[in-house]
């Protein structure tokens, strides 16, 4: 049985969650990427909470003209700098099943530049 690329996404996913996951002290950073726009946000697991987020369609980086990876890395910094102010420095990178290439490196690339260490 053929699997569809969805299907295939949500295995890989599954794979790296039994690895990563988010505590208080170093929360998991995760990503979606949908067609047209990119979802971050920062999660403590043990809680089950969101500690901060961002994503393209926020009115800031909405309004920006550029490529989607272009404002993938918009997010990056602005999810790195609502972590700041809530006080985290260093997290987990959760990639969601897609590979670090493309929109989602330049979220981390952005991530990195607003000071989040991973």
């Amino acid at each position: 049985m053929a699997l569809t690329k969805t299907q295939k996404r949500q295995r890989i996913k599954n794979r790296i969650r039994k690895v990563v996951s988010g505590t208080e002290a170093r929360p998991r950073l995760a990503v979606f990427r949908s067609n047209k726009e990119i979802y971050a946000q920062i999660v403590d697991d043990v809680s089950g909470k969101t500690l901060a987020a961002a994503s393209s369609r926020d009115k800031d980086i909405a309004s920006a003209k550029g490529t989607k990876t272009e404002i993938a890395a918009l997010v990056g910094k602005a999810v790195a700098e609502r972590a700041t102010k809530a006080g985290i420095e260093t997290i987990s990178f959760d990639r969601g099943g897609y590979q670090y290439h493309g929109r989602v490196k330049s979220l981390a690339e952005g991530a990195r530049e607003g000071g989040l260490k991973f």
